[in-house]
């Protein structure tokens, strides 16, 4: 493999191929119409912004030939100093249409694209700067402010309550619910904006049998227990819910938190639950066929944060759900700790734009992370870590377009870096990925993929690969990219094996399942040092430069799952 270039000569490699990567494909121009090169700038937007989020658009005319470039900076207001951030993709309009749907899915001609890690509660100044060489030169600066951490209302009036007089709430009071068992519930009325209506049981010891927040804006669920053994049962039903909270509460049924058709919920938050399903880890259970039902976490609807969950025993795990016309943009799914996802562990398909899965820990899922299909982009999957994966880490399928998929580590069965649908304008850096041997075992009718480093078969001409590191447990060494030889494509990647962990156990057989390993790198090994900077992502890195897959040596781990009350 080639020797790594500086820190500086990465990051000028990285803006290169930012600025030339188009996450979709060019627009059709008709018979004997000449192509519109030069850019017109239109309108920036900065919809639905999260706690540690904002999603920029810039609306755009013409560049048919799609080699405008944005480039980003930012800072908190008062701030005088400008920080770099990734430059926006460039995401030209498409329609699609999917089976049974007589509406398509469409995304306009812009570019797009996420500022990270942000404060709450914070007004950011937004600079961006758009070159086009055809024409079209043009600078904004747009200001935004990140959501607070959702709370009640200050010195908000608490108020004891039984099961026979919980509905008498008023907005911004926290109703303190005494032990018992409420049944079924539907929220009667709504909070306001800074006075939120919060059920809270400080024991979890208020038990009902589902909740319904339909249609319902600015109401808290705090600490309370939901059990629904029925077939089909629903825990907490948001469709149609607004800035509403499930927080710290225990969730027992086949669909715990569901919004699942449209208009789905918006800007809620769903944090440091503990959501259990009864799907087991069992050759049976595997598939999109298999003997498993059941979702965990199931919202469609933009705005969403989805964080700091543990979710076990699910067909889905957490799901933005799939094939309905809803709005999935701008969705957080961050730090949960995901175990037995019998198809997938985060199914974040139908994905329209801006929306960010990152840092989750997957153990025993046949499927760890799936965008089948991402509607235009950009799609972000940034340090999340898959362990006894069997069929797919990354599922980009149906023609996905717009992925963006950073700074992952996998450890799974068959094939460590996989790929075998056509996918449109993918992303890839600084990825850890092993897969090792299968046997003669299949999982739900299916397997693990060939027991090899890496297998991309069909990318697209506008995809990018580079800077991942991958390998083979127990097998040659094989890796390609388009059929090409993996060093080809990526000239900065590098050949691993399990040597890069501190006695890591490979995960075969994958039966029974496993807990979840530290999966961060030794000192010294071969991803220390070994990636590219990508600013805005891994500012904060060790040493020369970043290391590659989800950790940074020297790290501490990631919180996973709930956290205790205060921490948020």
């Amino acid at each position: 493999m080639n020797q790594p270039p500086s820190s500086a000569s990465r990051f000028r490699l990285l803006m290169g191929s930012l600025l030339v990567l188009s996450l979709s494909c060019p627009s059709a121009w008709g018979q004997g119409s000449s192509p519109r090169n030069a850019t017109t700038p239109g309108e920036v937007t900065t919809p639905y912004p999260t706690l540690h989020q904002l999603a920029v658009e810039w609306e755009i005319d013409g560049d048919d030939n799609l080699n405008g470039v944005v480039t980003t900076q930012y800072r908190a207001v008062g701030e005088t100093t400008w920080r770099e951030a990734m430059p926006l993709s460039r995401v030209a309009a498409k329609k699609r249409y999917f089976e049974h749907e007589k509406v398509p899915h469409a995304w306009k001609n812009k570019h797009s694209g996420s500022l990270f890690h942000l404060e709450p509660d914070t007004q950011y100044e937004i600079k961006l700067t758009l070159n086009d060489p055809d024409g079209g030169t043009a600078e904004k600066v747009v200001t935004a402010r990140t959501r607070p951490v959702p709370g009640p209302a200050p010195n908000a009036l608490q108020r004891k309550v039984t099961p026979e007089t919980i509905g008498t709430a008023k907005p911004g009071e926290i109703l303190l619910l005494a032990a018992g068992n409420y049944g079924e519930f539907h929220a009667p009325r709504d909070g306001e904006p800074g006075k939120p209506i919060v059920y809270r049981s400080e024991k979890g010891d208020a038990v009902f049998k589902t909740i319904l927040l339909v249609n319902r804006k600015h109401v808290h669920l705090d600490g309370l227990t939901i059990k629904n053994e029925d077939k089909h049962g629903k825990g907490v039903n948001l469709v149609g819910a607004v800035d509403c909270v499930v927080q710290h509460c225990k969730v027992n049924a086949m669909y715990a938190i569901c919004a699942p058709v449209p208009p789905g919920a918006t800007s809620c938050y769903i944090a440091d639950n503990i959501v259990e399903g009864t799907t087991p880890w069992t050759a049976e259970s595997m598939g999109a066929h298999g003997d498993n039902i059941g979702e965990g976490i199931q919202l469609t609807g933009p705005g969403n944060v989805i964080c700091y969950n543990r979710v076990t025993g699910y067909r889905d795990c957490i799901s933005t759900m799939e094939g309905r016309i809803a709005d999935q943009s701008c969705i957080d799914i961050y730090n949960n700790d995901i175990y037995t996802g019998a198809d997938d562990g985060i199914e974040a398909d139908f994905c329209h734009h801006n929306c960010r899965i990152m840092r989750n820990r997957m153990t025993n899922c046949f499927v760890a992370l799936s965008s089948q299909p991402g509607l235009g982009g950009p799609n972000y999957f940034i340090r999340n870590v898959a362990y006894n994966i069997t069929h797919a880490a990354f599922k980009l399928k149906r023609d996905s377009v717009g992925d963006v998929v950073i700074h992952n580590t996998v450890i799974k069965l068959g094939t460590g870096l996989g790929g075998n649908s056509p996918m449109e304008h993918a992303y890839f850096r600084n990825n850890l990925c092993i897969g090792g041997p299968v046997g003669d075992n299949q999982w739900g009718g299916y397997g693990g993929g060939a027991p090899a480093a890496a297998d991309i078969r069909s990318p697209g001409e506008r995809s990018s690969f580079d800077y991942d590191a991958v390998g083979v447990y127990k097998e040659p060494f094989w890796a390609k990219i388009d059929g090409k030889p993996f060093a080809e494509v990526e000239p900065h990647g590098i050949q691993i094996d399990m040597s890069v962990f501190n006695k890591v156990e490979f995960p075969y057989p994958p039966l029974p399942g496993r807990p979840a390993p530290d999966l961060r790198p030794r000192a010294a090994s071969a991803v220390v040092d070994a990636g590219v900077r990508l600013p805005n992502i891994n500012d904060d890195y060790l040493g020369d430069a970043p290391d590659i897959g989800a950790y940074e040596a020297g790290r501490d781990l990631p919180h996973y799952g709930p956290r205790l009350r205060g921490e948020n």
